[in-house]
């Protein structure tokens, strides 16, 4: 797969969430460069410690050092304290920055944009990726301030004390950038792997648990376990290019420097090639030098660290970058009274060729049923999906009241829509909060009471120690499949919205609760319209209206009677269910 080249702009664009925090990391940068330059600046008193005390035999200097030692070390630490938590503190900030914008472009990009990307990888993007930001922000710039300001400390000293001798060590910058150079492309380019790979796995696993008991029911631990150790293997080799990328370009650094300092020996072994040197000199001198490679080797060694943020602030702005779902309208909407319209409608799917509907047009008055039959993958959720504007259609009209949907603002237009699911989504929270999702703060308990009656939520509820208030785990998984699908239910009912799409609402009830909440939503139903996307044609035979839909297409159109009468696609569909629940 192509890597994306990062845009020249994508630095500045990283170092715009600092802006924010610019005061505490100046100060960051005070404890850094103070914590380098305090620890040049002990390296610089060897040349004097040499040449006026050991060499002279004068020792006053060392005993005036040696009361100097502790304190120098006391404010070192504190210099280092005030660098490294000002810096972690900042890139920790930047982070938390990050993850929240994500967030929030998760829940505001449109339905297309979540169908067609794995929920894993952008899980992997907020909790993967962002922490190879706090990385680039905290670890790598903490390092780049701190061995930068070393470095350029010795280097100062070292030119003032000798510049020949200096010179030379000067002279493998250019060599040592262009390795960086070279390398911190190979970084960022296995580093965009390494997020590729690590949503690749997340997926793997979140697919695995949610699928947990299929898996057990169907023997595919082998299969699942292999699938999972391929990409895994694959993670692990997407490291050890890093790692191998790493040492190679932090040997050669290293064997650079050494050229450079067994240079240095070489020349100062010649009588009379430098001026002025003297033991101190050339001891500080060597001992700069060899100082110098530790600082070497982690500025080249940060470099991935740095790239490998770099990457990720890719990944990150590239989901950033993508347009929220638009809201085209500009007209206000109180309570609709619910008509709605289909004329001549076409939608195709994105990235589908075949259209999902094919010139769809029917009507359903205020306060009647529109029930929507046929097989699987005919259309009828596709019309669902239009209507609460998860997609928008590419031909035709569809409106509420007469307006068109795409003129009526957002938030207005899903309010008059209360939407049960055969997918039922629920929360790690309380059957309560559960019910009241969506209903604004104003509702009361009575209220949510009232709502759980109608669906039949009291009835297990008052069974549980701890009633309404019982947490019920990531989408209700301590409670059964009917259980679930009557809480989603009794959302609906509390919302009170004038239009009701019930998607295969009872598709998860045994026969007992079916009953029960048939009688429910048949109240429910009685003075908002309704869309009702159903298999068992037992469950729509009083809707007033029936559409029979078939690759898109209205078949059949009219009520349970007349529809009989015409013998077509629903007679046959009919007999098809009675004679099967004759067996």
């Amino acid at each position: 797969m192509e890597t994306k080249r990062p845009s020249p702009g994508l630095f500045k664009r990283f170092t715009g969430y600092l802006k924010e925090y610019k005061a505490a990391f100046l100060v960051a940068m005070l404890g850094m460069i103070g914590y380098s330059l305090l620890d040049a600046f002990v390296i610089s008193r060897l040349q004097i410690v040499i040449d006026e005390s050991l060499t002279t035999g004068d020792y006053e200097y060392l005993r005036l050092a040696a009361f100097f030692v502790v304190p120098i070390f006391i404010l070192r630490g504190a210099l280092n304290f005030m660098g490294t938590y000002t810096l972690a503190w900042v890139g920790n900030k930047v982070v938390m920055s990050m993850r929240q914008e994500l967030f929030q472009r998760y829940i505001h990009l449109p339905v297309s944009f979540h169908d067609q990307n794995s929920t894993g990888e952008l899980i992997s993007k907020v909790i993967y990726d962002t922490e190879q930001v706090a990385n680039a922000a905290g670890k790598a710039f903490a390092t780049l301030i701190r061995e930068g300001a070393f470095v350029i400390g010795l280097l100062f000293w070292m030119f003032y004390l000798s510049w020949q001798l200096s010179l030379i060590f000067l002279l493998i910058g250019p060599v040592v950038a262009g390795i960086v150079s070279f390398v911190s492309k190979r970084f960022r380019i296995v580093s965009k792997n390494i997020q590729q790979a690590m949503g690749s796995l997340t997926s793997a696993v979140e697919q695995v648990i949610k699928g947990h008991k299929v898996v057990l029911m169907f023997g595919g631990q082998d299969l699942e376990s292999e699938r999972f150790e391929a990409k895994n293997n694959h993670n692990r080799q997407q490291n050890m290019k890093l790692i191998v990328a790493r040492i190679l370009s932090v040997t050669s650094v290293q064997v650079i420097a050494s050229i450079a300092l067994a240079t240095v020996l070489y020349v100062a072994s010649i009588p009379g090639f430098v001026e002025n040197l003297t033991a101190g000199v050339f001891t500080t001198i060597v001992v700069a030098m060899t100082t110098l490679l530790k600082p070497l080797k982690q500025l080249t060694t940060i470099n991935s660290e740095f790239q490998r943020g770099m990457a990720a602030c890719v990944s990150i702005f590239d989901v950033l970058d993508q347009e929220i779902e638009q809201d085209t309208g500009k007209q206000k909407l109180g309570r609709a009274k619910g008509a709605i319209g289909f004329n001549s409608v076409t939608f195709s799917y994105p990235g589908k060729e075949t259209p999902a509907l094919k010139n769809i047009s029917f009507n359903v008055e205020p306060g009647k049923s529109c029930a929507l039959v046929g097989r699987s993958g005919s259309g009828k959720s596709t019309i669902s999906s239009l209507l609460t504007r998860f997609y928008n259609s590419q031909e035709g009209k569809v409106t509420l009241d007469g307006v068109e949907l795409q003129d009526i603002e957002l938030r207005d237009l899903r309010r008059q829509f209360a939407l049960v699911s055969q997918h039922v989504t629920l929360f790690n929270d309380t059957i309560s909060n559960n019910i009241a999702y969506g209903s604004g703060d104003s509702v009361t308990q009575a209220q949510i009471s009232q709502a759980a009656k109608i669906a039949h939520v009291q009835e297990f509820v008052d069974l549980l120690p701890d009633g309404m208030d019982t947490m019920i785990g990531e989408n209700g998984f301590s409670l059964s499949g009917g259980q679930r699908q009557r809480i989603a239910i009794a959302r609906a009912i509390l919302l009170d919205a004038p239009v009701l799409i019930l998607d295969e609402a009872t598709s998860a009830l045994d026969t007992e609760s079916e009953r029960l909440i048939q009688d429910a939503l048949e109240k429910l139903q009685k003075n908002r319209t309704s869309i009702v996307v159903a298999h068992r044609l037992s469950t729509i035979e009083n809707a007033d209206q029936i559409l029979v839909i078939e690759q898109g297409e209205i078949l059949e159109q009219g009520d349970h009677a007349s529809l009989l009468e015409k013998d077509g696609a629903y007679a046959q569909l009919h007999k098809l269910q009675f004679g099967e629940g004759q067996q």
